[in-house]
């Protein structure tokens, strides 16, 4: 059974309310601890800032939502937070109503036919996610951090990845580091890719990095391409992950500068500096 297949087939209730069995592990140092602790002061602050010229923004995007498609302007699903804690995220809506009344819950694809024309060009903007400028506001999210997921996906995900639940150690965010850097989700291996860049920020987040994150989202808001908005910003890798899906995911290596992939011929552990093959990048 394929992980949309386990997804789809899981009808648990238990799933909307938490679950009980999800551990997740304390891997923030004391550092970590005491910044997401100011992050969490921070993130409203700017939330309330964002919000000045946000409301009216969201107010024309949902005006243009329901003039143009069936179904309400803002649209909410069940996510799973820090610590495994569920909450209602709210976008404002790019699909048809009732979008998974037919398919059940799964991943976006590429042209995917559920997606409105309007709705396309809110996602390559990112614009539907404004509204979790209140999911920010009341705690739920923060502005940077890993993307929440659906807990019909946290479910077969923590199954199937190792140290998948870790990234549930902070709360969600808006925008983040795999998200600037790596495309929408399709199937394990890009959940993989994203985890590494998940944790790389858990374990390495400041406000310098933060600043730079932000500044990237806002550019590719208003229009400006993935690859010179990170190039702008510092943030562009020279290796991330491979892009190769036949890869086993023990043969992905993590190092300070990224990601590496070693040759079919060489083993993992034998890597040096003047052997490593590094992967492409993934936009």
């Amino acid at each position: 059974m394929s992980i949309l297949q386990s997804v789809t087939a899981n009808d648990d209730p238990q799933l909307m309310d938490g679950h009980p069995n999800w551990d997740v592990e304390p891997i923030l140092t004391r550092r970590s601890r005491r910044y997401f602790g100011f992050r969490s002061v921070a993130d409203r602050l700017f939330a309330v800032v964002l919000l000045v010229p946000g409301l009216p923004l969201i107010f024309l995007l949902g005006l243009i939502v329901r003039l143009t498609s069936r179904g309400p302007a803002i649209h909410s699903q069940s996510r799973v937070g820090k610590e495994g804690r569920p909450f209602r995220i709210y976008k404002i809506r790019t699909m048809i109503d009732n979008a998974e009344k037919k398919t059940g819950v799964v991943w976006t694809k590429p042209n995917d036919p559920r997606i409105t024309h309007i709705g396309a060009v809110l996602r390559k903007l990112h614009l539907d996610e404004l509204p979790q400028l209140f999911n920010v506001l009341r705690g739920d999210m923060s502005l940077i951090g890993p993307r929440p997921e659906r807990p019909e996906f946290v479910e077969v995900l923590s199954q199937e990845i190792p140290d998948y639940l870790n990234r549930l150690a902070v709360r969600p965010g808006i925008t983040g580091l795999a998200q600037v850097h790596l495309p929408p989700d399709t199937d394990l291996q890009s959940v993989r890719r994203k985890l590494t860049l998940d944790l790389e920020y858990i374990d390495q987040a400041g406000p310098f990095l933060d600043l730079r994150l932000l500044l990237c989202s806002a550019l590719r808001i208003v229009g400006v391409p993935g690859d010179s908005a990170m190039h702008a910003c510092v943030l562009r890798r020279p290796a991330i992950v491979s892009d190769d899906h036949s890869l086993p995911a023990d043969s992905i290596i993590h190092t300070p500068g990224g990601i590496i992939v070693p040759p079919p011929h060489q083993k993992a552990g034998k890597l040096n500096g003047h052997s490593r093959r590094t992967a492409k990048t993934r936009r």
